[in-house]
């Protein structure tokens, strides 16, 4: 693109490239020789119209004008073509959109000779923007522009790129797919077998396969992979094959996107691979290997979906080797019990903890469209402040989007708190309450067709129970009775005292005792079944679709908590599980409230925020400096020791935790080496961290408020 001298005061520019930003300055600087539309200054009034109401637009826009479609747009459009700016502007379009030219052309056509609109959600183009092609997603509108004469001169499009939005749902969908279809494998081998071939399929790619780490440091082993017109993998491997720090970088938990060209390739044929690391505990189990034939980067959703089908996958395929091990354990276990107690102790915890991951896949597909719900509110919410800022709808937007934002926080935090592995902590808890807070999880893994009826009075008095424990006990009745309610029914959950009834299970005496009930108005079990299914490993839900804990879990939980668990059933009469519970001496333990006392800074401290997520960092020292702190931000826990090394000292120290070069624990710990009486604040979102692996630092969990991180920085001031 050729460019001429600016305009002199001689020749001052045409009137509508005025507050045309930087494309309207380009349009006054373009040597316009060679161009189908000639110098602006000699355009139709009708098209300097036009152009002077697009230029200044927040939207995108982009103008085709003329029969050969020379393209002009402005500055919110050019960001969506990549590359083909700036070469694009005032050239036929056909130049510049080749890749696509087929598809576009036709619409562009169609609107130039018949005058109508055209338009068009989640529409697909192809088109290369960055280098190779990539499929991406527009909501569209095509409109015609005409001259005096009442000619169609040019069509103004309006695009709204969705492609993040459209590519998020494609991914969600293809992992809830995937999750039910792992749910009756059963088998290890089978499961992995499937997720190969599926991911392979849906990413068109030439081979995928799980690599299991041979924990030596040096290999890896391939028991089934999914080739199309490729070599086999099965076999023995070496990861310097792939790269010399591939290991390195996959232990700490990077995924690793190389490219070769035909002479520096390690199979032949292959040009891309993507590896991606899965981890249990900080070490390496295995890795997801996928391999391109042609140039292949991955984006950020696609690799984003072979992480979360690494997850998943690798978790199913943990579960089912847990569970068939376990089996044949105790087909043994007279003649062995001696040298395999510790084996079985360590296999019954892991299928326990496999068993909680299994409820709460169960819930994977309610809780992304959850989830979904709360963020529409928070994104729609951002993008018409950014829209109208000074609107004097823009606190009512914060509010709502804060509110959604609180949802979201509180089911996330749920959610861990069934993952997390826990001895039981009892204390004295409202069923009531549980069971509300509960309401939204339930509806989720009962579905439509299940109506839930509640009874239990507030009044009622608390009783003593791990509370994270009795939720998974009661999640545990509340998906038997929909799985024994295929065609739908009622679900009732009640709780009383002694005296109300039922009566209580022969065993259980002594302590007054509050009763939780769920009866369903399913199918019911035969005598063996219900004489049965409390026995460890029994399960009457087919092979691959239950662990057979659930009720064992409950009935421990009931014991070992100073009550009782009973079950009564008959076969198209439903069932009633009963759980008795001791009653509490003091009341229940409330629900947090939101702090509402604010402290700002009492004095201009000094505050070294280390964050290598620059989207979060930026946020929390935004926050702290609205609270009165000095605040030094760091993108590294090695920026940051270089800071210090340099002579500056902080007064406090807030510090995320997981970050690429070093965690925050080990960090604080270097700092408190120069500075012993230095405050520490570690911020994390890791919801399992023990208070040894923490060192006793102070902790703040994300995501939290502001009132949080004020209350935590001034204690820790206050402390020291």
């Amino acid at each position: 693109m050729k460019v001429l001298q600016q305009h002199d005061t001689h020749n001052p520019p045409p009137h509508f490239l005025l507050n045309g930003g930087a494309i309207g300055s380009l349009l006054q600087s373009m040597d316009w020789s060679d161009s189908p539309l000639g110098p602006p200054e000699t355009w139709s009034p009708h098209l300097q119209a036009v152009m002077a109401t697009l230029l200044p637009a927040q939207a995108q826009f982009v103008l085709f004008w003329g029969a050969s479609y020379a393209a002009l747009y402005n500055d919110a459009y050019a960001p969506t073509i990549g590359t083909k700016h700036p070469q694009a502007l005032g050239r036929p379009a056909e130049e510049n959109w080749r890749e696509l030219w087929e598809d576009l052309e036709p619409l562009l056509r169609g609107v130039r000779e018949t005058g109508q609109t055209f338009s068009a959600k989640d529409r697909p183009f192809y088109i290369e923007r960055r280098g190779l092609g990539e499929t991406v997603y527009f909501d569209v509108s095509y409109s015609a522009v005409r001259e005096a004469d009442g000619s169609v001169g040019g069509v103004l499009c309006l695009v709204t790129e969705t492609t993040e939005r459209v590519r998020f749902q494609q991914r969600q969908a293809f992992l809830l797919a995937l999750s039910r279809s792992l749910a009756g494998l059963g088998e290890a081998e089978r499961i992995e077998a499937y997720v190969v071939s599926r991911l392979g399929q849906h990413l068109g790619a030439a081979q995928v396969y799980f690599g299991e780490d041979q924990g030596d440091g040096a290999g890896f082993k391939v028991a089934h992979d999914w080739a199309d017109g490729v070599p086999s993998l099965v076999g023995q491997h070496r990861y310097a094959t792939f790269g010399a720090t591939l290991r390195e970088q996959l232990e700490a938990g990077r995924v690793v996107q190389q490219a070769y060209d035909s002479a520096s390739t390690p199979l032949s044929g292959q040009c891309a691979t993507l590896h991606v690391p899965v981890l249990r505990g900080g070490r390496l189990e295995a890795m997801l290997g996928v391999h391109f034939r042609a140039p292949h980067p991955c984006f950020e959703d696609e690799c984003q979906l072979v992480v979360d089908t690494a997850k998943q996958a690798w978790a199913a395929i943990t579960h089912a080797r847990a569970e068939r091990a376990l089996h044949l354990l105790n087909e043994s276990l007279e003649e062995r019990v001696a040298a395999v107690l510790a084996e079985r102790e360590a296999a019954m915890l892991q299928l326990h903890e496999a068993h909680k991951l299994e409820m709460i896949g169960q819930l994977t597909g309610g809780i992304a469209h959850d989830l979904n719900n709360m963020l529409t509110p928070i994104i729609a919410s951002f993008e018409l402040m950014r829209r109208h800022p000074h609107s004097e709808r823009a606190p009512r937007l914060i509010d709502g989007g804060l509110q959604a934002a609180e949802r979201a926080r509180n089911l996330v935090g749920r959610l861990l708190s069934f993952a997390r592995r826990q001895t039981l902590k009892p204390q004295a808890v409202s069923l009531a309450a549980l069971v509300e807070d509960m309401r939204e999880l339930m509806a989720r893994s009962l579905g439509p067709t299940i109506a839930v009826q509640v009874q239990i009075d507030p009044t009622l008095p608390a009783v003593v129970v791990d509370p994270h424990q009795l939720e998974l006990a009661l999640l545990n009745l509340v998906v038997n009775a929909r799985d024994a309610m295929l065609d739908g029914g009622v679900l009732s959950i009640a709780a009383g005292l002694d005296a109300d009834d039922p009566q209580r299970p022969a065993g259980v005496a002594g302590a007054q005792l509050v009763w939780l009930q769920v009866r369903d108005s399913g199918s019911g079990m035969s005598e063996e079944q219900l004489r049965r299914c409390i026995e460890p490993f029994y399960s009457t839900k087919g092979v691959g679709k239950g662990t057979g804990l659930g009720l064992p879990m409950v009935q421990g939980l009931a014991v070992q908590s100073g009550g009782g668990f009973e079950i009564r059933s008959q076969l198209g009469e439903g069932t009633v599980a009963t759980l008795w519970l001791p009653i509490s001496d003091v009341a229940a333990v409330g629900r947090d409230g939101e702090i509402i006392d604010v402290p700002l800074a009492a004095r201009a401290a000094r505050v070294l925020l280390v964050d290598d997520e620059e989207i979060v960092r930026h946020a929390t020292a935004l926050q702290l400096n609205d609270l009165g702190y000095e605040v030094t931000e760091a993108a590294s826990a090695a920026a940051a020791l270089q800071l210090v090394e340099q002579g500056w000292m902080p007064d406090v120290l807030v510090t995320d935790h997981v970050m690429a070069d070093m965690t925050g624990v080990r960090f604080a710990q270097q700092m408190r080496e120069r500075q012993a009486d230095l405050p520490v604040l570690i911020i994390t979102g890791y919801a399992n961290l023990t208070p040894k692996e923490l060192k006793g630092f102070e902790v703040l969990r994300k995501p939290y408020r502001r009132s949080e991180l004020a209350q935590s920085v001034a204690r820790l001031l206050a402390g020291f």
